[in-house]
């Protein structure tokens, strides 16, 4: 699977519960969280500061899923990466 143009392919990495005062916060109450955190599996030629095997933080509204193989990944755009760690 290769994305193209200005497209990213990326997986989803789950992230652990965060904890407020010693207290686990639930899924519900950890949505406020904005950003999600992901792994590169494909990226476009016209992407530019954003490699493969990067991980990187995305907004949580953007892009649509697809099935490729058994795997479900995530196709965004370049200009919805926040961060590259």
């Amino acid at each position: 699977m290769k994305a193209i143009n200005y497209y990213i392919v990326i997986k989803k990495i789950k992230e652990a519960a965060k904890t407020v005062a010693g207290l686990e916060l639930t899924e519900q109450q950890n949505s406020d969280v904005r950003y999600l955190k992901a792994e590169v599996v494909s990226c476009g030629h016209l992407v530019v500061g954003v490699f493969t095997g990067d991980i990187i933080k995305y907004d949580k509204h953007a892009g649509h899923g697809i099935e490729w193989g058994d795997e479900l990944y995530h196709v965004i755009t370049a200009q919805d990466v926040v961060l590259v760690e």
